[in-house]
């Protein structure tokens, strides 16, 4: 077990201790021939952990599964030790999440948000026209009812139509939160990318006269809570959509996007966020054999989630162990949920786009 320290200099007294591989491909199973990576994770009603990696078959194509966390005490609570296996939850089934070099179901999250009595489920939807944010929900956390691809408002006064470009890294607040007209909302997280050459390869995007930064970066967006609550299907409408942040350190220099969904600690909403470093060859669409993940964290206020208060300046978890920096896509840490069990939290994440990690988020002592 190692244990990484955030920052010294940071304001943010969090440290990540690696519990070891959780999951790896089972070479019985076709489906995971390149690799288990970037899980959900959702709590059931009779407290059952439950996990949903992205499983990869031969040629890149993406389910995402479904498999209980089984718990082992180690003297303090309930430790994620095994898997075992339950079937796929989502597959490519709708012309959008398949079609052209590859079809997918992939990297999902999971936010339970009590205010709606639902577990929400981003997914990247690898369809016709590249990767696009769809949504999926479920009472149960064990069936789940597509709401389809998430079409973002256009925002005139912006001259901004997010749903034109590729988006990625979609994860929901668990709680109600306030839009920027004060309005409770359920927010959003996601990382446009102005990027339109997996159907355009000779195309050379033009920047929205809005939009500062061209490198993928964090943004949020808003679903007022009392439309969501007539009907949960707007939730794929967002609107009210700002810049949050961006990179900024070398060890995040090409892209910046959300990892698991906002976890409220008494500085405010602590997010994990991956970073990327490197160089991008050819097409950003396809894996990239000269690039790094860390991880980052910034605190969000919680009276307005679109205000960053402080930010790690340098990564809280870097590719160290064999597992993290040997792989499918070598030198990745890639967080993609946050569970609290047994009163500890619990960080899942992919490792070297090959195999799933989880880790232990501890509040450091003051």
């Amino acid at each position: 077990m190692t244990s990484i320290a955030v920052s010294t200099a940071s304001a943010i007294p969090y440290d990540i201790r690696r519990l070891g591989v959780l999951m790896a491909p089972d070479p019985r199973h076709p489906e995971e021939a390149e690799g288990v990576l970037n899980p959900a994770v959702a709590t059931d009603a009779e407290g059952r952990v439950w996990m949903f990696p992205r499983l990869v078959a031969e040629g890149n194509y993406s389910r995402i599964g479904r498999v209980e966390v089984e718990l082992e005490p180690d003297g303090r609570g309930a430790v994620p030790r095994r898997v075992r296996r339950d079937g796929i939850a989502l597959e490519p089934e709708r012309t959008w999440e398949s079609g052209g070099r590859h079809g997918g179901t992939e990297d999902p999250r999971i936010t339970r948000i009590d205010a709606l009595g639902l577990f929400v489920m981003t997914y990247v939807a690898f369809g016709p026209t590249g990767p696009r944010t769809a949504l999926a929900v479920s009472e149960d956390a064990r069936s789940w009812r597509r709401l389809g691809p998430v079409q973002f408002a256009y925002d005139d006064a912006l001259d901004l139509d997010l749903t034109l470009f590729p988006n990625k890294d979609v994860v929901f607040f668990p709680e109600v939160v306030p839009a920027p007209d004060a309005t409770p909302s359920i927010a959003m997280l996601h990382r446009p990318m102005w990027d339109l050459s997996f159907v355009r390869p000779d195309h050379d995007v033009r920047l929205p006269p809005s939009v500062a930064e061209r490198r993928p970066s964090i943004w949020i967006s808003y679903i007022p809570l009392d439309d969501v609550r007539r009907d949960p299907a707007v939730l794929t409408r967002p609107s009210g959509h700002r810049f949050l942040a961006g990179p900024e350190q070398d060890w995040e220099s090409l892209k910046i996007g959300a990892g698991p969904a906002p976890l409220r600690v008494p500085e405010g909403w602590l997010l994990m966020y991956h970073g990327v470093s490197g160089t991008i060859a050819g097409s950003a669409f396809t894996p990239q054999p000269d690039v790094r993940y860390a991880v980052g964290a910034m605190v969000l206020d919680a009276q307005d989630p679109s205000r960053v208060i402080v930010r790690t300046p340098t990564p809280i978890m870097t590719p160290q162990t064999d597992g993290e920096r040997d792989g499918v896509v070598a030198n990745v840490v890639f967080p993609t949920a946050v569970e609290r069990i047994d009163g500890r939290d619990y960080v899942f994440y992919g490792m070297a786009d090959s195999r799933i990690g989880v880790a232990e988020l501890m509040r450091r002592a003051s």
